[in-house]
């Protein structure tokens, strides 16, 4: 089983398609994308570090893997412009959104300073400035959130006259929750109105601790955009810039008005499925193959092959994005609680 499990993950790698496009990229963009991998990278391992000396509390899912798939879509999207929506592995979302490091550990904290105030924590991040419409406790359930958004881009173009209303929204959510109702409601609803959004699985093969082939009858979740006549794209969620082009690619067809695409983003997460997750019942081969995969190791080496960084150029970024999330938890740690007079504060819309 666990060879089978292996070969699986192997095969599907290969047969991903790719377009990585080394060539055509700048060297400000090669960091760009290395950067906001490595902050994301960084401050998942510090809130573990912070979870486990007993700084941290509740429910802390950690994204370390899979990266590229957040670095991949955020970062062909227009900043301010365009929207996402996230899950309970929020946090890399958020920071590839551009909230601030500070405001995002702020949140961990609990803390007034935080994005959501504090009263959101680490699944419930959520910023209006950076266009990040939360993360959300139970699968599926920002999926109709995102539909709703790209509705309202669509509706001020056709209804309202606005011709700068092209906004595109991004829907994350995992593979398991590719069985779930919302997921299919949403699908027919987003092509039948050709609605700009874009259905992002980051598919890392388990669900809490059910492997993903055994929980689905056809493993291959793209392949369910075909029951809608929407486009479906595979690509190695290992390879960021395997999934920014295919990303650019689904974001320039809902922005033209072509319509949805559901994109499966092959990726696989490094720790548990939370941070009390003892992470027993992946066995160690699997784990292994996809450690010689790390999607950041994966980008530093073909920047240093194409000549558009050294080793000292990317160590640099390294230290630097350690520093601001040391930053950010001195920050968090310092800034004051929420005040209890606002106790009931924020359940309400303030007019």
């Amino acid at each position: 089983m666990v060879q089978r499990l292996a070969e699986t993950a192997e095969g599907q790698q290969r047969e991903a398609r790719q377009q990585p496009h080394v060539c055509n990229l700048s060297q400000d963009t090669g960091l760009a994308l290395y950067r906001d991998m490595v902050l994301g990278r960084c401050f998942e391992d510090k809130c573990a570090e912070m979870y486990y000396r007993g700084k941290m509390f509740g429910f802390v899912h950690l994204y370390n893997g899979q990266e590229a798939v957040s670095t991949g879509v955020i970062q062909a999207l227009r900043p301010k412009h365009d929207w996402v929506c996230s899950t309970y592995r929020d946090h890399v979302h958020a920071l590839s959104m551009g909230v601030p490091a500070r405001q995002v550990m702020a949140e961990l904290f609990g803390k007034e300073a935080g994005c959501s105030k504090g009263r959101g924590g680490s699944m419930h991040l959520f910023s209006k400035e950076h266009h990040l419409l939360g993360g959300y406790a139970f699968i599926g359930e920002g999926i109709p959130v995102a539909l709703g958004a790209a509705f309202s881009s669509r509706y001020g173009r056709d209804v309202l006259g606005n011709t700068s209303s092209n906004a595109v929204t991004a829907a994350f959510f995992g593979d398991g929750t590719c069985n779930n109702g919302q997921f299919f409601e949403c699908l027919n609803m987003a092509q039948l109105w050709k609605l700009p959004i874009l259905f992002v699985v980051e598919n890392n093969k388990w669900a809490i601790g059910m492997a993903h082939d055994r929980a689905t009858s056809d493993p291959e979740i793209y392949r369910k955009a075909a029951a809608f006549g929407m486009a479906g794209e595979e690509v190695d969620g290992m390879d960021v810039l395997a999934v920014r082009a295919a990303a650019q690619r689904a974001i320039d067809r809902a922005r033209s008005g072509e319509g949805p695409t559901l994109l499966e983003c092959l990726t696989y997460r490094y720790r548990g499925h939370s941070l009390a997750d003892p992470d027993e019942l992946r066995d160690e081969q699997e784990k292994a193959f996809w450690a010689q995969r790390d999607p950041i190791a994966a980008l530093a080496a073909q920047l240093i092959r194409h000549d558009l960084a050294s080793p000292e150029d990317l160590d640099a970024i390294s230290k630097e994005e350690e520093t601001r999330v040391v930053d950010a938890v001195e920050f968090a740690l310092a800034a004051p609680e929420p005040p209890p007079s606002d106790l009931k504060r924020y359940i309400w819309a303030e007019t």
